[in-house]
């Protein structure tokens, strides 16, 4: 993958507030696939002590634009307009990390995925599962 892209989504993801204050960096980026992580720390815990859901959201669609930028032309941005997750289990452990990866790249429209896990020790756990559109602006 062009170096051109990669510093791109870095610089871009750097300029995002929201992710460093829940203390998230980005762990891989190829072509079509984006992952990021973040300690799962006392300050994005929801009442019952676990991550609160929009933590994982968030991740999962900064992943997955990430992803769809990764597979647009060089001068683009991207923006989500629309995108859709099932919870599956609450996230508790040391790392949450979202795996974002493109479905289906179209000229306009991107769909993607994005797969959220909470990480103990060696023990991963599927939280989340995101799907949804990006578009090229």
């Amino acid at each position: 993958m062009d170096q051109t892209v990669i510093d791109k989504i870095k610089a871009s993801f750097a300029r995002q507030s929201f992710m460093k204050t829940i203390g998230a960096e980005l762990d891989h980026i190829e072509k079509g696939s984006v992952s990021i992580r973040a300690p799962l720390s006392d300050h994005i815990l929801q009442q019952h002590g676990f991550a609160h859901a929009g933590v994982a959201f968030s991740m999962g669609d900064s992943a997955a634009g990430y992803a769809a930028l990764t597979m647009m032309p060089a001068e683009a941005e991207v923006l989500t307009t629309e995108i859709k997750i099932n919870l599956l289990a609450p996230a508790s452990g040391d790392t949450i990390i979202a795996e974002g990866r493109v479905i289906k790249a179209g000229s306009r429209l991107t769909i993607i995925g994005a797969d959220v896990f909470a990480i103990t020790g060696e023990q991963e756990k599927h939280i989340a599962i995101l799907q949804g559109t990006m578009i090229s602006s």
